[in-house]
């Protein structure tokens, strides 16, 4: 049985968490003995009801005793998403690109304790972007990294297939507004290109051409990792990263690459960013088990009703165009889901023993 926590649920389709249903339910593991798992149900934060009114059903109203019952009972916890649901974006059921009021998210201190119990039981833990980061408490964030021994760097980031303000509606406003106040009002951007957001509101951006090589960022794996996960050895990620740290305790399975110019290398290095960075940070050892994703991997456009066929990965070619830089469903095929089914099929197979 899995623990899901997902704070971040503005529609009943569940997206930040999708993927990882289709994944559970493709391979037949099941909550009960019968029942599959459903993405709309079967996790742990916000439940959106009908006429804006929703259900918190997230841990931090569980006492210390419910805690340890809970991690006594669930195989693994999966956080795939704790940055939230803001007043906006709630009340008027869309995207906002504008910055708004809290209502519900973060790691909470509850979530924390749950994390420890699981990892001195030593059952698997598997968390992502953003986890830890805004806007979880600075106090919490501290216990994840000390617990976990990474450190987040303050930076998050994204791609976008265009930096025009008329043409990409999907362009966040306050993002745009911040740079602006921080260059002189500003915004010189037209092609695509990343955008880094940093904790304390900074924006960097590199244009495609005039800063990158490649416009959207990619995913490297070495050799004896690609193997083992059956994952390819570079693909793109179009998507919200986190720029995080590590220490040797943990393992890089696969790392970010920027196809930085001269010009961006000059940006990224003026700023304390790295060209390269981790993707999956990994700790499967006998003391804990435990993967961090950097990245919103979990957060894909999958429809849940191709799960039921077992063989649909053949086809799996007819659902994107490799073509498009921002589309993810590709990544969900080749990379998401073999690295998941890989480390669930190896975690079901040690418990067994």
């Amino acid at each position: 049985m899995i623990a899901i926590v997902d704070k971040t649920v503005l529609f009943k389709t569940g997206q930040e968490h999708a993927s990882l249903t289709w994944v559970l339910r493709n391979n037949k593991y099941s909550k009960t003995s019968k029942d599959l798992y459903r993405v709309g149900r079967d996790y742990f934060g916000f439940f959106p009801n009908k006429n804006k009114k929703y259900d918190l059903k997230g841990l931090e109203r569980a006492s210390d005793e419910d805690l340890e019952k809970l991690s006594r009972n669930v195989d693994m916890a999966y956080i795939t998403d704790t940055y939230g649901i803001y007043s906006k974006e709630w009340y008027l059921a869309k995207n906002i690109t504008e910055r708004q009021r809290l209502l519900y998210g973060g790691l909470s201190p509850q979530d924390m304790t749950f994390l420890k119990k699981m990892k001195q039981k030593k059952k698997l833990i598997i968390t992502e972007f953003n986890t830890f980061a805004t806007p979880t408490s600075d106090v919490v964030a501290r216990d994840f990294e000390q617990t976990f021994k990474v450190k987040w760097t303050g930076w998050v980031g994204k791609y976008f297939d265009s930096f025009d303000t008329v043409r990409n509606k999907e362009l966040p406003h306050w993002l745009v507004e911040n740079y602006k106040a921080q260059n002189n009002n500003k915004w010189p951007f037209k092609r695509a290109g990343i955008a880094f957001v940093n904790k304390n509101d900074k924006i960097v951006v590199l244009e495609y051409v005039n800063h990158l090589n490649g416009e959207v960022p990619y995913i490297l794996t070495r050799k004896e990792e690609r193997e083992r996960y059956n994952i390819p050895k570079s693909i793109k990620y179009p998507f919200w990263f986190d720029i995080l740290q590590t220490s040797r305790s943990n393992k890089i399975i696969s790392f970010y690459d920027l196809k930085v110019n001269d010009a961006g290398s000059k940006i990224l290095a003026d700023n304390g960013i790295p060209a390269q960075f981790p993707a999956i940070i990994e700790h499967y050892r006998d003391d804990y088990k435990f993967y961090y994703f950097c990245g919103d991997f979990a957060d894909n456009p999958i429809s849940q009703g191709g799960s039921y066929f077992k063989g649909i990965g053949l086809f799996r070619s007819l659902f994107y165009n490799d073509d498009i830089a921002a589309e993810r469903v590709s990544f969900f095929w080749e990379f998401y889901r073999p690295m998941i089914n890989k480390i669930l099929a190896d975690y079901n197979d040690e418990l067994k023993d």
